[in-house]
């Protein structure tokens, strides 16, 4: 049985004029995509008005909370003891937002409750993204 997780966050938009503009998110985890998390944003949150989701590795949001980590599109790293920077690149600019680290934690030991760490089964998830990719070829 696939399990979901959802969780609300405030997250802060920092802009280029060092404004901080609060913006709502929701943390999503799925046992059927178990090295993943996902972070939605509302359509209001986005320049084109549209929903936007960022789907990056669990691992990737676990290292972020101790330290500098990320390459690629995603950055994740602590600013201080209680707040996390995440930084997404995308081909229409850049989005810094800070979370509270408090929550981030939280949700993260919830999807290690639902699915721990190393004991993820990945077969499906491969063989479903294979499947996306090549159809019935």
């Amino acid at each position: 049985m696939d399990i979901s997780l959802e969780q609300p966050a405030r997250a802060h938009l920092i802009t280029a004029e060092e404004q901080e503009l609060p913006v709502p998110a929701t943390l999503r985890y799925i046992s059927a995509d178990p090295l993943a998390v996902h972070i939605d944003f509302p359509p209001e949150a986005a320049l084109d008005g549209e929903q936007v989701t960022w789907t990056f590795g669990r691992a990737l949001l676990e290292a972020g909370l101790r330290g500098p980590a990320g390459s690629g599109d995603v950055h994740i790293w602590p600013c201080g003891g209680g707040r996390t920077i995440m930084e997404f690149h995308s081909p229409y600019g850049l989005a810094l937002l800070q979370f509270d680290t408090p929550a981030l934690r939280r949700f993260l030991l919830r999807t290690f409750a639902v699915v721990a760490p190393g004991q993820e089964d990945v077969g499906a998830a491969v063989e479903a993204g294979l499947n996306s990719l090549f159809g019935s070829v």
